[in-house]
């Protein structure tokens, strides 16, 4: 009875989703033109997180705890999470601008990539959160990176796709993850240039977070300590 009901909630829960995409291409063309009309980036609520049963599990109330950290350490906040729950693996950073996110993962012992169109060189400097101090980076340190957008075929690739406030990849991510069997984490944004959005008066991570498990992953929400968008999904198949 319990399977079941759960391929019913499923089913219904994907056949929500195939509508809205079978109604999102006008959508698509508005929300670049009017980007804020009717699928705002503001963060989550605390009411919009709490009806949302994929979100409810959120450690914290987003209005009650203080958020000390600037959106300038999120590339360490989120290497400290990822390696506190997911095993080292072959992680591409798609949209990772120059690099920082994949050269703490690959100081970490991980195999990192960035995947970005924008070829750019690695930060001089970042600040350790652990120490409070500020670490150079040798001119001499080097990140794999793939120069080009992101693209289905350079999945095979990788274990892990990351992707933090990437633009217009996060429906494709979804995807062909769930197609290749690979893992992902979003730290998503905004809906710009997606190919699907969600119905007006919805939130896009909250109805990011339904997509995902309508693709047979189960999903692991959390939120890191920075002020901003700050939300982040992590998608593997369950079992």
């Amino acid at each position: 009875m319990a399977k079941r009901k759960h391929r019913s909630e499923a089913e219904q829960r994907f056949a929500r989703i195939a509508q809205t995409v079978a109604h999102s291409a006008a959508s698509v063309e508005e929300a670049e033109e009017h980007p804020r009309s009717g699928h705002h980036d503001a963060p989550l609520t605390d009411e919009e997180i709490s009806s949302s049963g994929a979100l409810s599990t959120l450690a914290f109330s987003s209005n009650s705890q203080e958020l000390t950290k600037m959106k300038k350490f999120r590339f360490q906040l989120l290497h400290r999470w990822i390696v506190d729950r997911v095993q080292p693996c072959r992680v591409a950073d798609v949209g990772g601008g120059k690099g920082l996110l994949a050269y703490l993962l690959q100081e970490s012992g991980w195999s990192a990539t960035v995947i970005d169109p924008v070829a750019q060189g690695l930060p001089s400097k970042y600040k350790d959160l652990e120490s409070g101090r500020q670490v150079r980076v040798r001119e001499t340190e080097r990140v794999a990176r793939l120069n080009r957008e992101f693209e289905p075929g350079m999945v095979g690739d990788f274990d892990l796709l990351v992707a933090l406030h990437a633009h217009g990849c996060n429906i494709q991510m979804i995807d062909t993850a769930a197609e290749l069997g690979r893992e992902v984490i979003l730290l998503p944004c905004c809906v710009i240039h997606e190919p699907v959005l969600p119905p007006p008066g919805v939130h896009w991570i909250q109805w990011l977070a339904e997509y995902v498990i309508g693709k047979g992953f189960a999903v692991e929400p959390f939120r890191l300590n920075f002020k901003g968008q700050n939300i982040g999904l992590y998608a593997y198949k369950p079992g």
